[in-house]
């Protein structure tokens, strides 16, 4: 996927430089441009994204860029806060309100008076909680935890999650009147895979990053293994990919990293959307199509070396486990899958079939195991439904 380059603003450049922020995607720099256009305008805002995207550089731009940069800024991780101390951390408490509360103690909206509160995983609060915060969002008070005292606070909310918040109202998880008064301004954060070449930015940083870490020579990936890198999915978004990029400064300093050691190490995403150049509705891409034959001939050897198993097994009149191990399939290099010449069609099972033969039969029995299912089968091959579906039609399978 490549980006549309575009000429970057002033005011997010500022904004980049001073937050560390790598990238140049179209897509991060819209939601930077909105963080920046609605510092000014002091409402509530719901930042929305993955785990591991990056949420947490929002709120600290629509501070730095709004009325209140002078004021204090207090990030709270709401998931991170006990259920039963929670009220007591952010509207504090008095002397004697309960056991353990020795003396009086501010809270958050209290010690922020006149700045921004960032409430990150915000769908965590509890329902009790919640409905204390939506009476700070409409009037500005709150109570202190074993006070009846009404006090006034001046707060900027600026509020974060991974979660479909519309499910969880739904589900009775989370206030709808809360919601709509935090969402008055959303900014969706880009996932990783979509930010296209600020993969490559990133990893190049985090290898720089690391070198300087560990006082060891830079790692690089190969043009080709970049390419595979930017085909994956990243569920773990940045965070994963830094952690993914640490593995290799570790043990492979100074070294270029290849496609297939970047293969080896990537774990199969077993969901439906297993590959995202052509699950997730993008163009054909003949190298995302290569990438599905790869892992699909993962799973092919693995299957055969069960049946051999098995069939061995029978013979021998011993039972042998098969090669599955909690449910995932044992990883090969990609060489080993390929053979000479680097070609997938020069590659056979060794028992005379062909890949295309192996391919079918695998379907097959991936098929009648699930009793059909089209969904199970394709997790189960580790290929999107899309594609189970044409290899139905291109095998005639019925």
């Amino acid at each position: 996927m490549s980006d549309i380059r575009t000429e970057i603003p002033a005011e997010v450049t500022t904004a980049k430089q001073r937050f560390s922020i790598i990238g140049n995607s179209p897509v991060l720099i819209r939601a930077i441009e909105r963080a920046i256009r609605v510092a000014p305008i002091d409402l509530s805002v719901l930042v929305t994204g993955e785990s591991g995207s990056g949420k947490e550089f929002f709120p600290k731009i629509i501070h730095q860029f709004g009325a209140r940069k002078h004021k204090k800024y207090i990030a709270v991780n709401c998931g991170a806060i006990p259920e039963g101390t929670i009220d007591s951390e952010l509207f504090g408490h008095e002397k004697g309100s309960f056991t353990g509360a020795i003396s009086s103690r501010k809270g958050y909206f209290e010690e922020a008076d006149g700045g921004t509160i960032f409430l990150d995983e915000v769908a965590e609060l509890p329902l009790t909680t919640q409905a204390r915060l939506l009476r700070v969002l409409e009037t500005g008070e709150f109570l202190k935890v074993g006070s009846s005292s009404v006090q006034k606070t001046d707060i900027r909310i600026v509020a974060a999650t991974n979660v479909d918040l519309l499910k969880a109202v739904e589900k009775g998880k989370f206030r709808e009147d809360l919601y709509y008064r935090l969402s008055t301004i959303r900014i969706d954060v880009p996932n990783l895979h979509d930010r296209g070449d600020d993969i490559a930015l990133l990893t190049r940083k985090f290898a720089s990053d690391f070198s300087e870490k560990y006082l060891t020579s830079a790692i690089s990936f190969s043009d080709d293994a970049m390419r595979a890198m930017k085909l994956y999915r990243w569920p773990g978004n940045v965070r994963q990919l830094k952690n993914f990029v640490e593995q290799f400064a570790l043990f492979n300093a100074g070294r270029e990293i290849s496609r297939p050691e970047v293969i080896e190490a990537l774990p199969l995403d077993r969901s439906a959307n297993s590959t995202p150049a052509v699950a997730q509705g993008k163009p054909h891409n003949y190298e995302a199509e290569r990438e599905v034959l790869w892992q699909l001939m993962l799973s092919l050897k693995a299957e055969l070396a069960e049946l051999k198993s098995q069939i061995v097994s029978e013979k021998a009149g011993t039972t042998i486990r098969p090669v599955h191990s909690s449910g995932s399939l044992i990883k090969y290099p990609v060489e080993d899958l390929l053979g000479v010449g680097d070609s997938a069609t020069d590659y056979t099972t060794g028992t005379g079939n062909t890949l295309e033969d192996s391919e079918r039969e695998a379907i097959v029995a991936s098929l009648q195991r699930n009793n059909g299912n089209k969904k199970r089968a394709a997790e189960e091959l580790g290929i999107s439904l899309r594609t189970l579906y044409r290899k139905i039609q291109d095998f005639n399978i019925e």
